[in-house]
This record gives structure tokens, sequence and C-alpha cells, in this order.
């Protein structure tokens, strides 16, 4: 399986995923999935969430940033129970060691129930900001909505019932990152926003407010994602090319010279945490690949794990333990050996 020589993004229009006419929905799931299978990233638009909705997020997300650090501090994302919150400059590190030049605030779904043990899973920490809960928790509502819908499009696009995915969909750890990368004095300098990677989750859901992000093509060129108006990005990750086994790929993005403020809003759409991640059955392969199954919330566990300063911190002293069997990062899904940061 290879990423084909594309050099540009494919933009869809997917208002039919909500008509009720069946042909009109397969119609829109064939667009999406001749997108996943070549490029691994499209744009959207005709997907219903509100200009009122989105810049809603993005008001919450510029008065929260501007806080002084100390006080952004105070919702550290490492006093959470269930990993949410602040995220300061340096807190990420990624494979071969590159440190991210961004803060971020990472929202869960506010799962409120006692009877909840998993890392992932919990009730959200939210700052001191009533507007922030009510304007970013109704966005992240719509935005998990939108997913159900993609997800169902992109089972149509694979061949399957419509409704393969809704049964692994009821409690996912689906996360939406608020990130804001500060003006960058210097941007001629070749530095990255954040560095090239796959994400691990089924797809993302991406929100931008400037150009930046660039994806890898087949012939290891870097192409920029324009910014288009009432468009969202989105890009297949690590586990829905398992489970597509290997028909949709995760294509390598990364963000580079950000010569002015800018925000990004990625949810992650993910699976419920005890789902077996593996090709689907009946589905033909491919590619030669052999994908080892994982379990979605341990291996996404693991890989946050692995790259969250405070949780490495637990891992260290023998305080938090992997779970069995747990990935090294990079090493699940679509491997782009020969990127380089």
């Amino acid at each position: 399986m290879a990423h084909t020589h594309f050099t540009s993004i494919p933009l869809i229009d997917v208002s039919g995923l909500y008509s009720e006419h069946f042909a009109e929905r397969q119609r829109v799931a064939d667009e999406l999935g001749r997108a996943a299978r070549e490029v691994g990233f499209l744009q959207i638009t005709g997907h219903g969430i509100s200009r009122e909705l989105r810049d809603g997020l993005v008001d919450q997300a510029r008065r929260f940033f501007a806080r002084p650090l100390e006080e952004k501090m105070r919702f550290y994302i490492g006093q959470s129970s269930n990993h949410s919150g602040y995220v300061p400059e340096g807190e990420e590190q990624f494979v071969g060691g590159s440190k991210d030049l961004k803060e971020a605030y990472d929202v869960n779904y506010d799962y409120t129930e006692a009877a909840q043990v998993y890392p992932l899973l919990g009730p959200t920490q939210w700052p001191d900001s009533a507007d922030f809960k009510r304007e970013v928790g109704a966005y992240y509502r719509a935005a998990l909505a939108l997913g159900d819908t993609l997800f169902r499009g992109f089972a149509l696009a694979l061949g399957l019932p419509e409704d393969t995915f809704a049964g692994i969909t009821r409690q996912p750890t689906s996360q939406l990152r608020m990130i804001h990368y500060p003006l960058d004095p210097d941007p001629v300098a070749d530095r990255p926003g954040i560095g090239a990677h796959t994400d691990y989750e089924c797809f993302t859901i991406l929100l931008p407010t400037a150009e930046g992000l660039q994806v890898l093509n087949g012939d290891g060129q870097w192409i920029d994602v324009p910014l288009v108006e009432d468009a969202f990005v989105i890009n297949i990750g690590d586990m829905l090319e398992v489970l597509s086994n290997g028909n949709f790929v995760a294509t390598s993005h990364r963000v580079r010279k950000v010569s002015e403020e800018r925000f990004a809003f990625p949810l992650f759409c993910a699976c419920d945490y005890p789902t077996r991640i593996a090709p689907i059955t009946g589905l033909p392969a491919r590619g030669e690949r052999v994908y080892t199954p994982v379990n979605c919330g341990d291996h996404l566990f693991a890989q946050t794990a692995q790259t969250f300063r405070y949780l490495r911190e637990r891992l260290e002293d023998g305080s938090l333990q992997l779970p069995d069997g747990a990935a090294g990062l990079s090493s699940f899904g679509q491997t782009r050996q020969e990127v380089t940061v």
C-alpha cells in the first residue's frame, strides 16, 4: 500500500450524507472513500455546524490563552483524572524527541458517572468560566455528532452497513484539542509548530483559523492545506486504516512556518475504550501489511503516556504502568519511516 502522488486536497460537500435517500448518501460516501484511499486527507463543507458555534469556540480559546501562564497552570492537565485541561508549551514530546511550539487545552466527553474506571474517560477539568464550558461544550457535542455522520459515510464507502461503527462509538474516547500557536517572531526559521506524525484515532475533524498545515504525499513532498471558508479538514487516523484493512490511509502531516498567531481545533474521533481495533471481517486487504490488533483505549492511553511529560514522569518513578502489550510511539497503523522533522 502506498500513498498517491496527490498535489491537492479533495473538497467534498457532505450535505448529502443527511439525505433521506440512500443513493445520495452513497454518492457522497463514494467521494469520501476515494479521498480516504488516495490521499487520507480531505476538506468538507455542508457539515451543518453553524458559524455561531465555531465563532464561540474560537472566542473562548482567545480569551483563555490570553491569560497569564500562572493562571492557565491552575488547570494543568496533570491535575485531572481523565487527561483534560491546560497543556503548556513543551509538555508534549513525540518520537525523535521533537517538542512542539504550541499550548493547548484538552476537552473530553464530560462523563460524570462514578462507575467510569478508564483513564481517558471521566469528568472534564473545566476552567473557571461558565461561558467557556457552555460554548466549548456545545461545539464539542455538535462536532461529535458530525463525527457520527462521517462514521456512517466511511462505512458505506467500505461497502459495509451504514451503522457498522454505531455499536462501538457509544462512549468514545474522542478528544477535542484547543491549540494555540503563538506569533512566531522568526517565521523563516524551519521549526515545527507540530512535528510530522499520523493521528492515533479513527479520523480527525479539524477547524483551523490560519494556514500552516502540510501533508506528505507519495513522492515525499509536503503539500499545503489551504484555508477554505466554512470548511473542516478531515484526515484518516491509524485506527481507521487498521479497521479498513489498509483500504484507507493515515497520512503524515505537520504544522510548519507559523508566521502569525494561529488556532486549531482538532476533534480526534475514536471508538469506545474496550473496542478491539483489527481489520473488519470480510474486508479485503489493500497491500501486504498485516495489522496486529490492539485495544482502542489502552493503545491511546499508552501513546499519550509516552508523549506527555507528567505521565512520562509517573512511568519513570513507577507510579504508572503501561497497559500490557503497549506499543511504542508511531509503531501502529501507517508508520512513515521516511519522514524527517
